[in-house]
């Protein structure tokens, strides 16, 4: 599990096939899993600089590829004990989202992207969202669209200084709509709840 807290904006020294090899600071672990542009990865090699993942082909077809070049957010999985801030990340990403606009209010950047309408039912206003990892909170929410608000300091610290018009990205979408939606979905009669059932719903939050 992560929190959408980037740890570091590490550097891909190369990507070949599967493997995908970058510098940083933090000092991984084999096996460990990290969140790379939020996409959990498995640490399958570690340097004196950095640490190696492996993206299998069905990730590859999944994620915001473009993105995996030149610098990348991680993230390490939170460790028993570890404050909690953010919110709650699976590191699954759902889908790919293409940036439309970046509107620079001047003490704020009003961020704009689309996405598959399929998706749009997971995303909620005033909710959180993961966006190449990022933990961010949700404005606005239409037909195939969404808004986010991000303040100087994180647009700063983070790679969406890089981004612009048509940039895509890894999108996660609230893991307790995907949930409920899931539960809601399956039941043949919802007037027929059984209470196990309401109590599953109501452990998620």
């Amino acid at each position: 599990m992560f929190t959408g807290l980037i740890r570091e904006i590490a550097t891909v020294k190369s990507f070949a096939g599967s493997t995908l090899s970058v510098r940083a600071k933090y000092k991984a672990n084999i096996g460990d899993s990290i969140a790379i542009n939020g996409a959990c990865l498995t640490v399958t090699q570690v340097s004196s600089d950095g640490f190696s993942v492996e993206l299998s082909p069905e990730s590859q077809k999944v994620l915001a590829m473009q993105n995996y070049k030149n610098e990348v957010h991680i993230e390490p999985a939170m460790a028993m004990g570890d404050r909690f801030e953010g919110h709650v990340v699976q590191g699954h990403v759902d889908c790919i989202g293409t940036i439309e606009n970046i509107k620079n209010n001047g003490n704020s950047y009003d961020i704009f992207i689309s996405v598959d309408k399929e998706h749009i039912p997971f995303i909620v206003p005033k909710g959180s969202i993961t966006i190449d990892g990022v933990s961010l909170t949700v404005n606005d929410v239409n037909a195939t669209t969404f808004r986010l608000t991000i303040i100087p300091h994180t647009m700063k610290e983070t790679l969406f200084k890089t981004y612009k018009k048509g940039t895509q990205v890894n999108v996660e979408t609230d893991m307790f709509a995907r949930y409920v939606s899931h539960i809601i979905a399956h039941q043949k009669n919802m007037d027929s709840l059984s209470w196990d059932e309401v109590d599953a719903m109501n452990s998620i939050f």
